[in-house]
């Protein structure tokens, strides 16, 4: 398999493992503070990577080099994870899926200023269709709403998580010196975990973690093993074989996987007005996958 396929093979499970944090996190977001389910979630996360690389020979000491570029990274990460189950307060999963498709479009913009990667075209036409899928389901599919920009305060508050998102992949790419994905990943976990511990010590203080329901440890569980330890190495690993909005280009599919997740929690389908706006985001990730293969016939 070519480093391109193996790339895109990562982010395919990225986006289904992202899309049951969507779901989950819905469903808990108001019975515990973020901050403090963020801390548990990363500092579980770190330990089962950190468990990883000490099998795989533990951390090279080059790895350790310019520390600070872990807690720039960690710091954007853990804005944007406390920044989601912030806006799922309030937002409906569906829709906040729909607002973490708009990350693509940042991510592009970040990696022609940091790294100068081009847009192609095909791949400006399909980061447009795909942001205006997105802005259909989270303006509920009402364009009186969408004329008015009236939108949710879970989906606003997302937003300013997602540009950090936005941010951290190009970074992943700029500041990696040669170490791999899952060495990389730990340094990053480590430093969200000191980060989160300092910003959410008052919360993780207040939280009475003996009286949390099954489903909130079920999901801090889930977002720190599925949505976390491995999606951190899967995006990490993509970052490196791949463009930068080639890799977020898979938040595409995050939304159909969310309907997925919902079907499955018992949800209902959503009407059909937003389900067309969740078709465009799919045929938006098609666009960008064609293009890959125009890129690859070029080059040959």
């Amino acid at each position: 398999m070519t480093p391109s396929a193996q790339g895109h093979l990562a982010m395919l499970s990225f986006s289904a493992l992202v899309a049951g944090s969507f779901s989950l996190g819905s469903l808990v977001a108001n019975e515990i503070s973020p901050l403090a389910l963020n801390t548990a979630r990363f500092f579980i996360a770190t330990a089962v990577v950190g468990a990883a690389v000490m099998a795989r020979g533990g951390v090279p000491r080059a790895a350790l080099r310019a520390p600070w570029r872990y807690l720039l990274l960690g710091g954007l990460f853990i804005t944007y994870f406390v920044l989601m189950f912030e806006g799922l307060k309030t937002a409906p999963p569906v829709s906040s899926a729909a607002v973490f498709t708009l990350v693509p479009a940042i991510s592009g913009v970040v990696a022609w200023f940091m790294l100068r990667q081009r847009t192609t075209p095909r791949m400006a036409l399909a980061l447009a269709i795909g942001g205006a899928g997105a802005l259909w389901v989270i303006f509920r599919a009402d364009l009186a709403a969408l004329l008015a920009f009236d939108v949710g305060r879970g989906e606003i508050i997302f937003f300013f998580g997602c540009v950090a998102h936005g941010i951290y992949t190009p970074l992943v790419r700029r500041l990696n010196r040669g170490e791999s994905a899952l060495v990389f990943s730990f340094g990053t976990l480590i430093a969200g975990s000191l980060l989160l511990l300092v910003v959410g010590a008052r919360d993780v203080w207040a939280t009475d973690w003996t009286a949390l329901p099954g489903l909130v440890w079920i999901t801090i569980f889930y977002v720190a093993i599925a949505a976390s330890s491995m999606t951190f190495v899967l995006l990490q690993f993509a970052s490196l074989r791949l463009p930068s909005a080639k890799v977020m280009a898979y938040t595409y599919l995050v939304p159909t996987w969310v309907i997925c997740w919902e079907v499955v929690l018992g949800a209902r389908l959503p009407p059909a007005p937003v389900a067309a706006g969740i078709g465009l985001t799919v045929l938006a990730l098609v666009l960008l996958l064609r293009d890959d293969g125009v890129q690859k016939a070029g080059n040959q």
